[in-house]
């Protein structure tokens, strides 16, 4: 029989456990908190591998030492000229003779320590700890962090293959499981519903193998909500409590406060139809790709036809008879294959509930009213690009039409997907796996605060990359591209998604794109065309740290990067310019020396190389193609310079997108209208439009456009719409106006040096000649549609291999002597399935006068007007565009196709 002092000291412990307990249902409930500021944490030093760690730019002198300190309770003081202080251990190292690893070949030289045998470098891990250079009395003569991912990658390597990662609903019961090997304790906070107090915070169990944290709790816990409550050392704030939503989450509560357990394949989260319903099978190959850049909420937002609770929304796309979606089919009878989406994943910059709606006030064409009401509002308003991920797995609540229930948007994101299905449409998103919307203690951070300084790329002090806009993330570590590459399945698998544009992709390795690709192609048992933005710039530049996924080093790979080859060559100057540069640097489609504005000064050598350029992108920028330039050398596109790279950098078409408008940026219309002469009509500059539309048309590769393009979509100058509400990204989808003049910009990311860029605008804007009246917008609506039915008709604008394009694309006229103002490309169809012609010439007149191009060789050749244009909107190209015994007449301001049958 127990004591009386045993009993006692039981009652004891029951009285303990049960108030920690109730700590922690106090803490499972409590509000994420907005950390102090904190020191920041210097992390010079690296972990190699799980036993070596190097000290980039320490000289050790004679009897000096570097030693390892540790403390779990996070209290380490390492002040110069002092003993450390707080230490609960510390590891003497011993100079290691092994090799530097290659992922770490951008890390400066230093002295390299290995561990001792006997460490649990595992244990360690979970701690507080400083590496210490001392002198031989111990005392401090500098002291820094190290940065965890070498040795977290080669520990738990075996972490990659788990596969149940996140909630897992059952009939019997439900597992959980999260990636937190840094973690000291771990609980899992359970709620019974999306807003109910705590139930609970169930101890988990750490897998040493893995780093993986697991529970599994009897019943079908679908509809709860939940997090993790995660005890952990930070580099900047010591040891934490922190409350975090679980990053492989499904479902989410509004605002992204708590994740809720979901199964996607039960019948509840699907609309009827939804398993046997069918994805349109018109891509064979990815240059079958036909891409309209739609954002969900731009849609549908001024769409009157759309029921007023669904507009901006994912229903909006189900509303059949709307404006926007007759629109939508009559851009996929024409040839449209896919819509890609602005993303769609859950983001940080939208209220979900209560968002707010701008009252702009009616005001002059070039006032500055417009923007104030609009950027007053802009942080609070229902509008963003959607560029600041903050959960991979879950799509955005803001396009719900129920925010506040975590599973409708799951059931209306499944319905848009099969309204665009039916209207032929395969469905693409943005994927933005580059960055995430914070790091550290941020609120809104969830990587970093279940593992600090893993998931994000650091530099050498430890700091947190930025150089995409926010903050880096580092897919070249291992956990952070598998996150990746199993979200991207997850859509694919549960969304039916068919396509994906990467965001900054250049950021990203090589080797995680191909095994996304590999992965997502798997999932839907047939190719997922993979493309995005491979610029090459930032701490990853010039493969620093690792082989991109950039331009030049994707080729090869199948996978798709944007080309600003031709986009440059076409619109003029390049992203970002600003002030009397904008105007003065005009184009290939918008005057360059052909029809200079008043500011222009350019050389015919630079209409010429511009016209080179172009040909560039008709060739698919491909490195292997041979094109004869104006100087009369015959070159491989890789031999041809732009800027610091080569002209030519994809290996087959399929790796290159053209485009000459997308969300960045001024749309063509808004940097024609700084471009060309302001005396330019409202019929000129319609047809220069469509002269860009034709150019991505006509170029082999994939064609990518973004949504207005067709019908002359302005943003009233703005350069950088992300944050500017409806007001400056609005859609007309009746086609009376492009809301060119409805104010001036937003200052902020518009107003340029001493205010010339808002000048420049202002003396446009008030131009009412300017605008498009509903005919012109008609007009180019009707032309685009002709376009894509050309494009979509022949397999000889959509050539499959770089073989086949050596063997049968030209350019005559070409070369030495050349006209620069037009360009003819043939295209040989002889022997091609699906060519359709014998052959065919795309011809593009730029000038504001008609050109003839006289090729004798082809004099006994019967050429004729395609038959699209024959029968189509272009009236001018009707009447004047002729080919006879070798002589192409070509309308000004035209693109004209002429076959052989």
């Amino acid at each position: 029989m127990p004591t009386r002092s045993t009993l006692l000291a039981l009652l004891a412990l029951s009285l303990m456990a049960a108030a920690a307990h109730a700590d922690d249902l106090q803490a499972c409930d409590a509000e994420v908190p907005v950390p102090a500021a904190a020191a920041k944490a210097l992390a010079e030093a690296y972990w190699l591998d799980a036993r070596t760690v190097q000290w980039p730019g320490l000289k050790l002198q004679a009897g000096e030492r570097v030693r390892l300190h540790r403390a779990r309770a996070a209290g380490l003081r390492a002040g110069p000229g002092e003993l450390v202080a707080g230490a609960e251990g510390v590891i003497d190292l011993a100079p290691s003779g092994a090799a530097l690893p290659t992922q770490f070949r951008f890390i400066g030289d230093g002295p390299r320590l290995a561990l001792p045998a006997a460490t649990d470098v595992a244990a360690l891990l979970r701690e507080q700890l400083l590496l210490v250079h001392e002198a031989a009395d111990g005392r401090v003569i500098a002291a820094t962090g190290l940065q965890l991912p070498g040795a977290l990658d080669d520990l738990y390597a075996a972490a990659e293959g788990v596969g149940d990662l996140g909630a897992h609903p059952g009939k019997s019961s439900t597992r959980f499981a999260v990636w937190a090997p840094t973690a000291q304790r771990l609980l899992l906070c359970r709620y019974a519903g999306v807003e109910s107090p705590a139930i609970a915070a169930d101890a988990m169990r750490l897998d040493a193998a893995t780093g993986v944290w697991r529970a599994e709790l009897p019943g079908d816990l679908s509809g709860q909500a939940y997090r993790y409550l995660v005890d952990v050392v930070t580099p900047t704030q010591g040891r934490v409590r922190n409350l975090v939503t679980d990053p492989y989450a499904v479902a989410l509560t509004a605002d992204s406060q708590r994740s809720v357990v979901a199964d996607l394949s039960s019948a509840a989260l699907k609309p009827r139809g939804w398993d046997a319903a069918k994805r349109p099978d018109r891509v064979k190959a990815a240059t079958d790709q036909l891409i309209y850049e739609l954002h969900v909420r731009d849609f549908s937002i001024g769409d009157l036809t759309v029921r007023p609770a669904w507009r901006g929304k994912y229903l909006a796309f189900t509303e059949a008879a709307s404006h926007g979606m007759k629109h939508l089919k009559a851009l996929s009878k024409a040839g449209m294959t896919d819509v890609h989406l602005l993303p769609v994943f859950d983001l940080a910059s939208v209220p979900e509930r209560d968002c707010k709606t701008p009252a702009v006030p009616k005001a002059p064409p070039d006032g500055e009213a417009q923007q104030a009401a609009v950027m007053a509002v802009a942080a609070e308003d229902c509008f963003n690009w959607g560029y600041d991920p903050w959960h991979f797995n879950a799509p955005e609540g803001s396009f719900s039409s129920l925010p506040t229930d975590p599973f409708k948007r799951i059931v209306e994101f499944r319905q848009m997907v099969m309204a665009l299905h039916k209207a032929g449409l395969r469905v693409g998103m943005d994927m933005v796996y580059n960055h995430m919307t914070a790091a550290g203690q941020h609120p809104k951070s969830v990587l970093d605060r279940l593992v600090p300084g893993y998931y994000h790329r650091l530099n050498a002090k430890g700091e947190v990359e930025r150089s995409t806009c926010c903050d880096n993330t580092a897919t070249e570590h291992r956990m952070m591209a598998k996150l990746m590459i199993d979200s991207a399945a997850l859509w694919v698998r549960e969304y039916k998604i068919d396509s994906m544009r990467f965001d900054l992709m250049g950021h990203q390795p090589r080797d995680a794109m191909q095994r996304l690709q590999k992965r997502v192609d798997a999932e839907a048992g047939r190719p997922v065309q993979l493309l995005g933005e491979g610029w090459n710039f930032g701490e990853v530049a010039n493969g620093a740290r690792f082989v991109q996924a950039s331009q030049l080093s994707l080729n090869g790979s199948g996978i798709g990067s944007f080309s600003d080859r031709g986009r440059d060559a076409a619109r003029g100057g390049s992203a970002g310019e600003g002030g009397d540069d904008s105007v003065r640097r005009q184009g290939w489609l918008n005057g360059l020396v052909y029809a200079p504005n008043a500011l222009a000064n350019a050389s015919r050598e630079e209409l010429l190389t511009a016209a080179d350029m172009i040909r560039v992108g008709l060739a698919g920028s491909l490195r292997s193609y041979e094109l004869t330039t104006w100087r009369g050398e015959k070159k491989r596109l890789d031999a041809i310079p732009y800027g610091d790279q080569p002209a030519g950098f994809a290996s087959e078409p399929g790796e290159v997108v053209n485009y000459v408008e997308n969300h960045d940026n001024q749309t063509l219309f808004d940097v024609n209208a700084l471009k060309l002469p302001l005396a330019s009509s409202r019929e000129d500059r319609a047809r220069v439009q469509m002269l860009g539309a034709a150019l991505v048309a006509f170029s082999q590769g994939i064609a990518y456009f973004h949504a207005g393009q067709d019908i002359l979509r302005s943003k009233s100058m703005d350069r950088n719409s992300y944050d500017s509400g409806d007001w400056f990204n609005r859609l007309d989808w009746t086609y009376q106006t492009n809301h060119f003049g409805t104010g001036l910009p937003p200052r902020q990311d518009n107003f340029g040096k001493d205010g010339r860029d808002w000048a420049l605008a202002r003396e446009r804007l008030v131009d009412a000649s300017i605008a498009p009246r509903p005919a012109e917008i008609a007009w180019a609506r009707d032309v685009f549609r002709d376009l894509l039915r050309i494009r979509a008709g022949t397999l000889l604008l959509r050539l499959t291999s770089a073989a086949e394009i050596r063997k049968r694309v030209s350019f005559p006229g070409g070369g030495a002597g050349q006209n620069p103002v037009l360009i003819a490309t043939r295209i040989d169809g002889a022997g091609l399935p699906g060519a359709g012609f014998k052959a065919m010439m795309t011809l593009m007149n730029a000038a504001p006068t008609a050109q003839t191009l006289a090729l004798p060789e082809e004099a006994g050749a019967r050429w004729v007007l395609h038959p699209v244009q024959r029968q189509g909107a272009d009236a001018r190209v009707r009447r004047e565009a002729r080919a006879w015994k070798g002589r192409f007449e070509v309308p000004a301001r035209s693109a004209v196709v002429f076959v052989q049958d």
